[in-house]
């Protein structure tokens, strides 16, 4: 069993900053990508940022500059800085990341946390 943990969202004025996290845990032999996506009311899911196991970003053009992502590989655990947030970033922002566990070493799977909240008032 894989699990992915979300935590750090919360309500905060436009303006402020938060920071997520998403710890992996279970039956893990490598983690390769890690990501960010996030989903508004009456929207579809979308990418915010992503990064690979060794490292290398990309972001949605709307968060350019003023989100970052990182990860601890060794803490199996991804972090999303959100800086300048506004309220079209409200939204439940979901941790995503390409597994292989001890069983299939050789075989990545995606797996999804249960999301986190952020709300960005006005």
């Amino acid at each position: 069993q894989v699990q992915l943990v979300e935590s750090g969202g919360g309500l905060v004025q436009a303006g402020g900053s938060l920071r997520l996290s998403c710890a992996a845990s279970g039956n893990i032999f490598s983690i390769n990508r890690m990501g960010w996506h996030r989903q508004a009311p009456g929207k579809e899911r979308e990418l915010v940022a992503g990064i690979s196991r060794g490292g290398r970003t990309n972001y949605a053009d709307s968060v350019k500059g003023r989100f970052t992502i990182s990860r601890d590989n060794a803490k199996k655990t991804v972090y999303l800085q959100m800086n300048s947030l506004n309220p079209e970033d409200t939204a439940v922002y979901y941790c995503a990341a390409s597994i292989a566990s001890w069983n299939r070493p050789d075989s990545f799977d995606n797996y999804w946390g249960q999301g986190t909240q952020v709300a960005v008032s006005s």
